[in-house]
């Protein structure tokens, strides 16, 4: 075994990983990044960027579908599931050959294998052994299930339901969270039937209540049923469908079950344990710096509790490079890191929701704007709202530390609400900004002048 030594060996080509290595090399750094599949990780090619596209197709479906709200002629003559596919499949590839070629020009040296980690900063592939100053653990996640589901045929995870060559009539999707509601939305726009079964009391559970009331109330409207506070029991599949059982006795038939109950940690069989790493669960515990217990160890992305976002193990990555660089970087606040959901309607936030919020300032204002006074919203006919949570009671002057949209596109308005809770704006700040009209930043404005004790157009 020889030993080939970098100033940063990095365990794991996803969104944290690339982001560790891109910026680490920039820096100055040496680089050796370890990848078993392709550079660019779940994100890319299992995740965030296929379901995106799965779902931009889904709404041109609902706009061909819905034309004559417009005045439009348009018809949905039907969904060509290798024409999407093939769509999606592009999307990824462009993004993967840009981000081959910016690690290439980088000059990180990339090999692929299974790595392990086996202590002592170093990290083993096939009998070889990389060594660095420092170690990036960044294996990321998988699609979890439940005990006794065992995925294959009609029961799948995200990962076979973005390679489905055909639109089932019938689909039970199981978990109510971003993924789930995602996947239903999709399905619903090409024309099945769905239901989505929620062990917790509502869908987007990890959202605030109102956002969770909001997105129930549209499913209600696009016919997409829904069952919660009920707990999946069991699944028998057949040659013609799937039965899935519920606590409570209710049986419910499809012709495929989306098994959406979250993601799990990608930590065994990687040597963590073994070579001492603290672990809780499956998850790899750091400290705000996101050092392990092991010197010269860290860890980034989807093995670190917390919000298993691509954009949470981007910023990480750059994070643990600048400080290796020695740049001292300010640390992440978990809680200002924004949240989308993009299903239709769409739902954003950042910061704490109203009853976390309550639990910290104790008393707390919020306020609703409705969509249904903003213009852009009412051209695009979405209907939905934006929810402020701001610290102190009624007469009180306390920052935004609640940001809450519900509706279409409302993903692309929560760079601006991240600003807000980040930079930890008071009311007044935001109400005094002027928004182009008219757009959806508007009703963002407008939201911010209700709070602010002038409500123009505000409702509620």
């Amino acid at each position: 075994m020889t030993l080939t030594d970098s100033d940063l060996v990095v365990l794991g080509g996803g969104s944290g990983g690339y982001a560790a290595a891109l910026r680490a090399a920039q820096l100055g750094l040496t680089v050796t990044m370890i990848e078993s599949d392709k550079v660019g990780g779940t994100c890319l090619h299992k995740g965030c960027i296929p379901t995106k596209a799965l779902l931009h197709a889904a709404e041109v479906a609902d706009n061909a579908r819905h034309g004559d709200q417009f005045g439009v002629k348009s018809s949905l003559e039907g969904i060509d599931m290798s024409g999407v596919n093939s769509y999606k499949d592009g999307v990824v590839a462009k993004l993967y050959k840009g981000l081959q070629g910016l690690v290439k020009s980088r000059k990180i040296t990339v090999v692929e294998g299974t790595g392990r980690f086996v202590g002592d900063r170093t990290v083993e592939v096939d009998g070889q052994r990389y060594t660095g100053r420092a170690v990036v653990l960044a294996t990321g996640s998988y699609a979890r299930s439940l005990p006794g589901l065992e995925i294959g045929g009609r029961i799948m995870t995200s990962e076979q339901a973005l390679t489905i060559d055909h639109v089932p009539d019938r689909v039970i999707v199981l978990g109510g969270g971003v993924i789930g509601v995602e996947f239903a939305s999709v399905w619903r726009s090409f024309g099945a039937e769905v239901t989505v079964v929620e062990a917790l009391p509502r869908l987007v559970a990890a959202e605030d209540e109102w956002c969770s009331k909001q997105v129930e109330r549209a499913f209600r409207k696009r016919g997409i049923a829904f069952s919660v506070g009920k707990k999946f029991t069991g699944a028998e599949q057949g040659d013609k469908g799937v039965t899935v059982t519920l606590e409570d006795g209710t049986t419910l038939e499809a012709d495929l079950l989306l098994v959406a109950v979250g993601r799990g940690p990608r930590t065994t069989d990687v040597g963590y344990e073994e070579a001492g790493i603290a672990m809780d669960r499956g998850f790899v515990l750091t400290d705000e710096r996101l050092r392990t217990n092991v010197e010269g160890v860290y860890a980034v992305g989807d093995i670190v509790p917390g919000l298993q976002l691509a954009h949470r193990g981007f910023a990480q990555g750059i994070f643990v490079a600048e400080e290796l660089a020695g740049l001292n970087p300010q640390v992440i606040d978990e809680t200002g890191i924004p949240r989308v959901t993009y299903s239709n309607p769409e739902v954003a936030s950042v910061g704490l929701t109203e009853a976390q919020a309550k639990e910290k300032y104790g008393e707390v204002t919020t306020v609703v704007y409705d969509l249904a006074g903003n213009g852009k919203s009412q051209i695009l006919k979405t209907a939905g709202g934006i929810k402020l949570v701001r610290s102190g009671g009624a007469g009180e002057q306390g920052p935004v530390v609640g940001i809450h949209m519900v509706g279409e596109r409302v993903g692309e308005l929560v760079g601006e609400a991240q600003l807000v809770y980040n930079w930890e704006a008071y009311a007044d700040d935001v109400a005094q900004l002027i928004h182009a009209h008219p757009t959806q930043t508007e009703a963002f404005g407008e939201a911010h002048l209700a709070l602010a004790g002038k409500p123009l157009h505000a409702h509620g």
